[in-house]
């Protein structure tokens, strides 16, 4: 039976990957976040607590351990500098530290806002990173920490994740339902990537000799006003959504244009492909769907 430590089990990710390690595979899970869950499922921990996290890590022995925990509000991390750092950064860092001393397999979850944006073709892993927020400069941080405390450790950069818990999804369709008018930037370029597709790579990479940085995001890419498009078509609902430019959101954050992610590692090593982003999307929306009716 595999040990498997999971930081931010209450996350997108964390959920995802909980859901799939207790259906399909004979795993002894030990879940953490920064606030437990109401069944006390799920154990407090936080992860800037260093003597904690090592504590914790010590005491189970886990054969590999996933880090989902991170603090992704882009814009509050301009503000909260500080505590950007400590959870993006020095929280890998203890992480990565308890791994290596007990030789447990660590997979850590980071960004497409470790690029600048200035790309006109996809990012592969040899491309080197630029930040230009706050949010990506402390998560590539937490990268090198990574690296460095435990050079057998797997990085996995992705982008636009969504999954059970708020997400953009959920707030288009929201907006649409409440009849508020829609307005979406169509001049950053991302890949939508759900987060059921990314728990499925580190599932089947937990079961290889991988190591290093390597991209995970749904095959293909479209702007964010062309993800809202696809999700309004796949639900059937008739919105009226104007597309708008960067300038026309000011937001605290600097936002990459393209920040588009080639598999590259995943492919040419191990000839894994993940789903493309609009097959990803509808399979996540059906899903919402039958969970409806369910409720219903």
């Amino acid at each position: 039976m595999k040990r498997v430590f999971i930081t931010g089990a209450l996350g997108q990710l964390g959920r995802a990957l909980t859901g799939l390690l207790k259906e399909n595979h004979d795993c002894l899970l030990y879940l953490t976040d920064s606030v437990p869950d109401e069944k006390n499922v799920v154990k407090k921990l936080d992860i800037t607590d260093e003597a904690s996290v090592k504590a914790e890590i010590s005491a189970f022995r886990p054969d590999v351990i996933v880090n989902c925990a991170a603090m992704t509000a882009v814009d509050l991390c301009e503000t909260e500098q500080e505590k950007a750092y400590n959870i993006n950064a020095l929280g890998p860092k203890y992480i990565a530290e308890a791994a290596n001393e007990i030789n447990a397999k660590l997979f850590h979850i980071s960004t497409d806002y470790v690029y600048d944006g200035q790309a006109d073709t996809p990012y592969v892993e040899e491309s080197r990173p630029n930040p230009i927020s706050v949010y990506g400069r402390t998560k590539l941080a937490g990268d090198y920490y990574v690296m460095g405390c435990c050079p057998d450790a797997v990085i996995l950069h992705t982008s636009g994740l969504y999954g059970e818990g708020k997400n953009f999804v959920k707030t288009m369709l929201r907006l649409a339902d409440e009849g508020k008018s829609i307005r979406v930037v169509a001049d950053q370029f991302v890949t939508p990537t759900s987060a059921l597709e990314l728990a499925r790579v580190i599932v089947f990479l937990m079961n290889t000799d991988c190591r290093g940085k390597y991209h995970a995001t749904c095959e293909g890419s479209t702007s964010w006003y062309g993800f809202a498009c696809k999700i309004f078509e796949l639900t059937g609902r008739d919105v009226r959504i104007d597309a708008i430019s960067t300038p026309e959101y000011p937001a605290p954050a600097k936002r990459p244009p393209y920040s588009v992610l080639d598999n590259k590692k995943l492919r040419e090593l191990h000839g894994y492909y993940m789903k493309d982003w609009a097959d990803a999307l509808k399979e996540y929306l059906d899903g919402i769907e039958r969970y409806r009716c369910h409720e219903i």
